[in-house]
């Protein structure tokens, strides 16, 4: 049985089909399958493709238990279409979940099914769920495909409302970015529905089904990238509006009025965020612009990808404050003076205080009275006695062994350290082989959800096939540099950081690590550290260098390994 390696073979292996990129681009999409137990096919509008004629070849007459390769075993079959099935199953030997598309070995569309199936694996990108295994074996093709039991489908999240401005935009560009990556290889999509796309439980999105659904249903186009950023410009309006920007209702979606045509967002519902309403628009569109900016259309998820980079950054919101429960005060405190009690609730009857005992008033209490202030009187001076003697005896014998101490100064106010905004930052790859390059800028973009990674490494906690992974910042000029802190996003045993003051944006390894250009170092457990220096150092470029990192388990992004990730950075001078 093939492993994940499988899945990397040539594409044109005595297939017959045409060389990976064309099959790519006519081999696309996902959502067959559901996370939530039900099948999400539905029709697409009539832009996003061709579909080739119906399968003559019947889907195969499969049952639940059923095992493949003796390692798959079926459990629920969520969609029957087409000739094919998609099924829930088991990996038995991995002891996980998985997703399985089957058709016969006859199918028309097998080969192609293949061809897409590889070529989808051969990206290999986080973003997408991952094809695991494709095989023909005993009359059948099955795909292998991973399952996400935490994620919920784009079509669940919008059946209960539209989506904040925030995560709107965080939809948007996630979704376009990853296609652009696909659509530089050479694949597309063609069924990027709401079905298609899942939101983890980390608030991240992933895209199922890149290049074999499509192929399963034999679509095709003939402008797969146009084709695309409609899609996702139709996503981003459901996301905005909670209506399908078509006149047919699709996906739990109600349609646009009949006749109308494509209304702008904020027509169809009061409050929608300006920016991502024309963004829509762009996307959507057939002559690219929208009635308030005139804007050039986006016909490619790079130009859609480009246009919300160029928006202004939009904030998550802030969170809800919930006041705290007003103050009850006791039985005791309340006393006569306590707030009624509401109507209808029993009410307590406290107990009247009991008075104190009259005054000794006949003349033997008189006396007794003056007798004990007597007393009293006498005790006191002669402790005031006592206690005088003492401390003028105490004084002489400090003024023979001792001197006064001269009284000292106020002690000096210390200096409140001031931000150090930061202009820039680039990786620092002195091997050439860079971890994320793309994402230096969230480190210090001032969203702690958002955050730069290295790759996951299977030793550690050391690094030990490169000296270490860094990021150098660039602070506009020269500055006084007195405190960094630095937000991780893995705790753990554990995290080694250290900065240097470096000379430029490009040095050389040797040149960056001098010990004589060290600012401070630490290790850490936390998911976060402070690194402090004795003297300020005056310095405009900042190497902030990792080591060692912590052991952390499967993500999005990655697999279990020794990794970490940044996601704020803050200098104090």
């Amino acid at each position: 049985m093939a492993e994940r390696s499988t899945a990397a073979v040539d594409v044109a292996d005595n297939s017959g089909d045409q060389p990976l990129a064309a099959d790519a681009a006519k081999a696309t999409a996902d959502g067959v399958d559901t996370q939530n137990g039900r099948a999400a096919d539905e029709p697409m509008p009539e832009k996003d493709g061709e579909r080739r004629s119906a399968a003559p070849a019947a889907a195969p007459e499969l049952h639940s238990g059923h095992k493949l390769a003796r390692r798959y075993r079926l459990e629920e079959c969520v969609t029957r279409l087409d000739g094919f099935s998609s099924w829930r199953a088991m990996d038995e030997k991995l002891r996980r979940a998985v997703g399985v598309h089957l058709l016969p070995a006859d199918h028309p569309r097998a080969r192609t099914v293949l061809a897409a199936a590889r070529s989808s694996a051969l990206l290999g990108d986080p973003r997408f769920v991952q094809v695991l295994d494709a095989v023909e074996e005993n009359d059948l093709v099955y795909v292998v495909h991973e399952w996400l039991p935490d994620a919920t489908e784009l079509t669940a999240v919008l059946a209960d409302g539209t989506l904040e401005p925030h995560e709107a935009y965080q939809l948007v560009s996630q979704v376009s970015q990853a296609m652009a990556a696909a659509h530089r290889e050479g694949l597309a999509h063609l069924r990027l529905t709401p079905s298609a796309i899942l939101r983890t439980s980390t608030g991240q999105y992933r895209i199922r089904g890149l290049a074999v659904n499509a192929a399963l249903r034999g679509i095709t186009s003939d402008t797969p990238q146009r084709a695309d950023t409609e899609a996702i410009g139709a996503l981003l309006y459901a996301a905005l509006t909670q209506r399908w920007p078509y006149e047919n209702d699709a996906y739990g979606l109600r349609g646009l009025p009949k006749g109308v045509g494509l209304l702008a967002p904020d027509q169809v519902r009061a409050g929608v965020h300006r920016g991502l309403g024309e963004l829509a628009m762009r996307a959507l569109a057939n002559d690219g612009a929208t009635a308030s900016r005139q804007e050039p259309a986006c016909t490619t998820p790079e130009e859609l990808a480009k246009a919300v980079a160029a928006m202004p950054r939009i904030r998550p919101p802030e969170p809800a404050f919930t006041a705290p429960p007003e103050y009850q005060h006791t039985t005791y405190q309340q006393g006569s003076y306590g707030r009624p009690a509401p109507v209808g609730m029993p009410t307590t009857k406290i107990a009247a205080p009991v008075p104190p005992p009259p005054p000794l008033q006949s003349r033997t209490g008189r006396a007794l009275k003056w007798g004990v202030a007597a007393l009293l009187i006498a005790a006191l001076g002669l402790g005031s006695w006592q206690l005088a003697d003492a401390l003028l005896d105490h004084g002489k014998q400090n003024n023979s062994e001792t001197t006064q101490p001269q009284q000292q100064g106020p002690a000096p106010e210390k200096k409140e350290l001031a931000a150090v905004p930061i202009k820039d930052a680039k990786e620092f790859a002195p091997d050439g082989t860079p971890q994320n390059a793309a994402d230096v800028g969230k480190t210090y973009d001032g969203d702690a959800s958002s955050y730069w990674r290295t790759k996951s490494f299977s030793d550690g906690p050391k690094i030990v096939i490169k000296p270490g992974v860094g990021i150098i910042y660039d602070l506009g000029s020269e500055q006084e540099v007195s405190e960094a802190s630095i937000g991780l996003r893995h705790p753990g045993d554990h995290t080694t950081l250290t900065l240097y003051a470096v000379d430029s944006m490009s040095p050389s390894l040797k040149s960056a690590t001098d010990a004589k250009k060290k600012i401070a170092g630490t290790t850490t457990k936390d998911n976060g550290a402070k690194l402090t220096t004795d003297k300020p150092v005056r310095t405009r470029y900042v190497l902030l260098w990792i080591t060692e990192m912590p052991y952390a388990g499967y993500d999005d992004y990655s697999g279990a390994g020794y990794k970490q990730g940044i996601t704020d950075v803050k200098f104090k001078g």
